[in-house]
C-alpha cells in the first residue's frame, strides 16, 4: 500500500510538471505531449501505473477490512454486504479514494482517450476547450481539492508503514506532506482556473 501510494505520488509530480506545458502554449504543451507519448520507456512504465492503481485500490479495500476486524466493527460470524458497505462509509479513506476513481474515469474519457486516439486534434485544444466549460471546471477543481484531503492523510501513512516516521522526523513528514498536497492540488487547479478565464 505505501509503496504504490509512494509510486503514485510521484506520477502525479510528472503529470503535473507537462501540465504545466499549457502556459507556455500550445506548441509547448502538444511537443511535451508528443515526447511522453511516442517515449519507449513512458509507454512501459504506463503498464506499471495501471497495475499500481489496481494494487492500490485492491490494498485499500483489504486493508480497510483487516482494521475494521482489528477494531471489531466487523465481525465474520455476522459478515454481510451491508456490514461491509457500512464500515467502507466511515472511512474517509474509501469515500475519498472512490470519489478519485470516479474522477479518473472521467478524466480518461475526456482527456487521455481523445489526446490519445484523435489525431486530428490538438491535446492543446482538447484541454483549453475542456476547462472553458465551468461545470467540468468546478468537478476538476472539487476532484483536486478532494485529492489533497487523501494525500494528507496517505503522505504521512506511507511514510509510517515504511518504518520511518520516528519521534524526530514525523515533524518534517507532515510538514512536507502538506507542501506537497497543496503544491498538487493548487498547481492542477490553478491550470484549470487560468485557462477558464483566459
Amino acid at each position: 500500500m505505501a509503496f504504490t501510494g509512494i509510486f503514485l505520488m510521484i506520477f502525479l509530480l510528472l503529470h503535473l510538471s507537462v501540465n504545466l506545458f499549457l502556459f507556455l502554449g500550445e506548441t509547448a504543451f502538444n511537443e511535451a505531449v508528443f515526447f511522453m507519448r511516442k517515449n519507449i520507456i513512458i509507454r512501459i512504465m504506463e503498464y506499471f501505473l495501471a497495475s499500481g492503481f489496481f494494487i492500490h485500490i485492491f490494498m485499500g479495500i483489504k486493508l480497510s477490512i483487516k482494521n475494521n476486524i482489528s477494531k471489531g466493527n466487523i465481525n465474520f460470524k455476522y459478515l454481510n454486504f451491508n456490514s461491509i458497505i457500512n464500515n467502507f462509509i466511515n472511512s474517509k479513506m474509501i469515500i475519498t479514494g472512490i470519489l478519485i476513481l470516479c474522477f479518473l474515469i472521467l478524466h480518461l474519457i475526456n482527456f487521455s482517450f481523445p489526446m490519445k486516439y484523435s489525431n486530428n486534434i490538438s491535446d492543446y485544444y482538447i484541454v483549453t476547450s475542456l476547462f472553458k466549460n465551468p461545470f467540468y471546471t468546478s468537478i476538476y477543481i472539487f476532484s483536486f481539492i478532494i485529492l489533497g484531503i487523501h494525500l494528507n492523510h496517505g503522505f504521512q501513512s506511507s511514510f509510517q508503514s515504511l518504518g520511518l516516521s520516528g519521534k524526530k522526523n514525523i515533524i518534517w513528514i507532515k510538514r512536507l506532506g502538506c507542501f506537497y498536497f497543496c503544491f498538487i492540488c493548487i498547481g492542477f487547479s490553478s491550470i484549470a482556473i487560468w485557462f477558464f478565464f483566459n
